[in-house]
């Protein structure tokens, strides 16, 4: 049975002691205590940064010294077959607990929740019944793993029960009552001490999600040509790097033109602003360049500082444009949407972003390794150093080839014109972008003659004809139109994907101890 008075709070570095829990600055030394079940329900939007829905979720505790400690906090989704229940609570518990062994702060306690909206005809006591052998297989298998489970709550449709107290004085057969959010003490000390709740998961995912409006033809159709016009010179050396630096210099144009907008309240109002501020033509080149494995990853260079914030807008606004029969595409501008949030310390959108670029393409290694990472808890900081040698050495050869061939001009000719000579003109160079460097596997696709993704090796530079191989069809996809008909890949893309790094950064980050189990943690 559950000692109501040994529950957790709501500060990621909180400690839980035998009645009250630590929250916000150390410099301030405020504190809220924690006494009942309410209050560790009202905890939970503030221990994950936003509102679960359809989910369950483990938070660890760590006994230091009479005085707990919040660890880690692993979320997956409620199967909808009951007959998956078992494996994902083994999953998720199996996720938390070895994580924080790989950490060094294996957890000694845990606090579970279930998290699910009644059904049309259900009430939230229908469901706190229907969840209730998930919540047992949780306590379970983390009993299994000698972790105990000290409370374990089912919140839905604006209640709370808990499964560890049969006392209906303190925990009504009816629920109890959540209290209205941002009203608690709790609410008031987490905003003192800078903890935001970003809404429910779904408002998050809706900022990635693709268009779905009288616009998708015209994005489509956009998205067609520039296939047709890109990936052929993609697949040639001779055109394949100016089709990068074609890519990032309209990226850079269109970063600065974000920068340069005057600011909007509101998530959605200011995604229609910046979805305003991109043409389709635009959009299409982008994601098509983007499908380059070198030109995502020296994009991935605008990743702190003033350039991070409108970078991050952008790869939101392309992950919006993947739409149709182009899902898959979301996979690069979603995976950088990703990196600049985790870069710039917004784990929980990296790890959504992430794990949206898995469901578009789950054989896309960088994000694969990304995720893994992100999850962990790792420092991003290793892979930063590794884009920013990159992008200092790629500028420096930029400087010194520009060098080379204005020394090899006449005066004259600094006006743009064909020298005698046959050399290019300073004009003729191409421009300089904030990016690092690496190496990509090209992707298109087959509808209305579009070319189908492509391979980036050397024995297999051409397009595999369409039907030569179905197109994958999966369940489960975090991002819808991530498969559809006519879409192919050539094993050789697959092989390339798989045996390479995802990049020079993400190699950097995987020695620096960049890896972990895959997971929703």
């Amino acid at each position: 049975m559950t000692n109501h008075s040994e529950t957790t709070g709501p500060s990621e570095n909180g400690d839980i002691t035998r009645g009250a829990v630590p929250l916000g600055p150390s410099a301030h030394d405020t504190q809220v205590t924690l006494r009942t079940p309410a209050e560790l329900a009202d905890a939970l939007p503030y221990l994950l940064g936003y509102r679960p829905e359809d989910s369950m979720v483990l938070v660890a505790l760590h006994d230091r010294a009479g005085r707990g400690r919040f660890g880690g906090r692993a979320r997956l989704g409620i199967p909808a077959n009951k007959d998956d229940w078992e494996s994902a609570a083994r999953q998720l518990a199996q996720g938390l607990v070895t994580g924080g062994e790989r950490r060094g702060a294996r957890p000694e306690q845990m606090v579970a929740y279930v998290c699910q909206e009644p059904a049309p005809g259900e009430s939230g006591r229908d469901v706190m019944h229907r969840l209730a052998p998930l919540t047992q297989l949780l306590r379970l298998e983390c009993g299994r793993l000698d972790v105990p489970v000290i409370e374990a709550l089912c919140v839905s449709d604006g209640r709370f029960w808990s499964y560890c107290c049969p006392t209906e004085e303190c925990c009504p057969p009816d629920g109890t009552p959540m209290g209205l959010p941002g009203t608690s003490v709790l609410a008031a000390a987490a905003t003192y001490a800078g903890i935001q709740v970003r809404g429910s998961l779904r408002e998050l995912r809706a900022r990635l999600l693709p268009w779905e409006t009288g616009a998708v033809p015209e994005q489509e159709i956009a998205l067609d040509s520039a296939g047709m016009a890109l990936v052929p010179r993609i697949l040639d050396d001779a055109f394949r790097a100016d089709v990068a630096e074609e890519t990032l210099a309209l990226a850079g144009r269109v970063i600065d033109r974000y920068a340069a907008a005057t600011p909007v309240s509101g998530t959605h109002r200011a995604d229609a602003r910046d979805d305003t501020l991109l043409s389709h033509d635009e959009a299409a080149t982008l994601i098509l360049g983007l499908q380059d494995r070198t030109t995502r990853d020296r994009a991935a260079a605008w990743m702190e500082g003033d350039e991070a914030g409108p970078a991050l807008r952008l790869w939101r606004a392309l992950a919006r444009r993947c739409v149709g029969p182009y899902g898959e595409h979301a996979a690069a501008p979603l995976t950088l949407a990703g990196w600049v949030a985790w870069s710039t310390g917004d784990d929980l959108e990296a790890r959504e972003a992430f794990a949206m670029a898995l469901g578009a393409d789950p054989d896309y290694l960088f994000a694969n390794l990304l995720h893994q990472a992100c999850n962990e808890g790792l420092d991003p900081e290793s892979i930063r150093r590794c884009l920013r040698t990159e992008r200092r050495t790629e500028s420096a050869e930029r400087t010194a080839g520009r060098m080379e061939l204005t020394g090899r001009m006449e005066p004259t000719d600094r006006v743009g014109r064909v020298p005698a000579d046959g050399t290019a003109a300073v004009g003729d160079a191409a421009p300089a972008h904030h990016d690092a460097d690496e190496s990509a596997a090209a992707r298109s696709g087959t509808r209305r003659g579009r070319p189908p993704r492509t391979a980036d090796t050397a024995d297999d530079r051409r397009p595999r004809p369409a039907g030569t191989r179905p197109g994958r069809v999966r369940s489960g996809h975090t991002r819808p139109g991530a498969a559809g008909p006519g879409r192919t890949r050539t094993r050789a893309a697959e092989k390339a994907e798989r045996s390479e790094t995802g990049g020079r950064a993400a190699q950097e980050g995987r020695r620096s101890g960049t890896g972990c189990n895959e997971g929703d943690e």
